[in-house]
């Protein structure tokens, strides 16, 4: 009888262990883990750049290091049952040729139950924490940039720059106003075009969810577009498409955003924002999303540059509007083309000029 409750006992201690192991695990979520833990169990992740960023890598390595106690204790109970009630084991004990059967044990299988059920919600509590603060959209941006995916490049302008990091001193619109109303046009086609599309009237070239901006910086066949941003800098993405879904992937970010053509009328928030970039540098961006023969070309490069030379780089391209991109990042002593994209390989012999060449937005 003293065997059979001290059995007991120790069941209920393996399971509150499990819970408590688990619970203590997933609770550092938001908690940085050591370093040497996160290079045992990150698998591979790249160090995060932004809040956004660090809060998934967190949370990944706590779920990891949760899963890894939970693993260790089900091999544990596994490998015990494996030598301790072996056929061989139990024979030379004298016992029957099964162990006791607990299939009705009705307060095991409740646990059995119960805990997978906890260790759900446990995971899910912390997932939908992480989620909310990457997708939040309450991080008063200094700086917005319109990000346009097309076959096979990228074309990124400065809607709007806050007045500490503006040229001027004060709020810059950077909308294009005339491209503006050029694109909203076109949403219609005109009484009388050959062939007009049948859907509500609204032409086959409607370009009117696309943005415009005086200073944009547009990706070629030949180069990489840089996006040039400040660092310690709340920032704002709005994705759209000109053609086929293509994804903004920028690997430190930890984040990837689908990019769609009337992302409105697809039911997508084209929008995301970051509270910063904290580290200057160079960081590869690329296309995460199959849309094409081009599509591994399909890369970029943000360049991440303290607040200073970001103002300086702005007040370069507003007062020089027909100059390069790499002039401006030559201004501010910057590399002026991307480093960060190796190896990239622009050749494409044999299709350019035809169906496959890269097309304008």
């Amino acid at each position: 009888m003293d065997t059979a409750k001290n059995r007991g006992l120790a069941k209920k201690l393996g399971v509150a262990g499990l819970l408590a192991l688990s619970g203590f695990g997933l609770a550092g979520c938001e908690a940085e883990p050591p370093s040497a833990l996160s290079n045992l169990l990150d698998m591979g992740f790249p160090d995060p750049i932004t809040p956004e960023g660090a809060s998934m890598y967190n949370f990944w390595v706590w779920v990891w290091l949760a899963a890894w106690i939970i693993g260790i204790i089900m091999w544990g109970i596994f490998l015990y049952a494996i030598f301790a009630w072996g056929g061989k084991r139990r024979e030379k004990k004298g016992a029957g040729e099964f162990p006791k059967q607990l299939q009705y044990n009705v307060p095991l299988e409740l646990g059995l139950t119960i805990l997978p059920i906890i260790i759900v919600m446990v995971l899910f509590f912390f997932t939908i924490q992480a989620q909310t603060k990457v997708v939040a959209l309450d991080k008063n941006p200094e700086v917005t940039v319109d990000v346009t995916g097309f076959q096979w490049n990228w074309k990124f302008g400065y809607a709007h720059v806050g007045a500490e990091l503006s040229p001027t001193g004060s709020d810059y619109d950077g909308t294009d106003a005339e491209r503006q109303k050029i694109a909203e046009d076109s949403q219609k086609d005109a009484e009388g075009v050959h062939n007009p599309n049948p859907i509500h009237g609204n032409s086959m070239g409607d370009n009117s969810y696309l943005n415009y901006n005086q200073i944009e910086t547009v990706g070629t066949t030949e180069e990489v577009p840089v996006l040039v941003l400040p660092t310690n800098t709340p920032i704002e993405f709005r994705l759209a498409s000109g053609d086929v879904s293509h994804a903004f992937w920028v690997p430190e970010f930890l984040f990837k955003r689908d990019v769609y053509a009337h992302p409105e009328k697809n039911q997508q928030e084209r929008k995301f924002q970051i509270e910063e970039i904290n580290e200057e540098g160079a960081f590869v961006g690329r296309c995460a999303e199959m849309c094409g023969t081009y599509h591994a070309m399909m890369n970029f490069e943000i360049r991440a540059v303290s607040p200073e030379k970001f103002r300086d780089y702005m007040s370069f391209r507003e007062q020089n509007p027909d100059a390069a991109n790499s002039e401006a990042l030559e201004s501010i002593g910057e590399e002026p083309f991307a480093t960060s994209t190796r190896p990239f390989n622009s050749d494409r012999t044999g299709t350019r000029g035809g169906d496959n060449a890269v097309q304008n937005v």
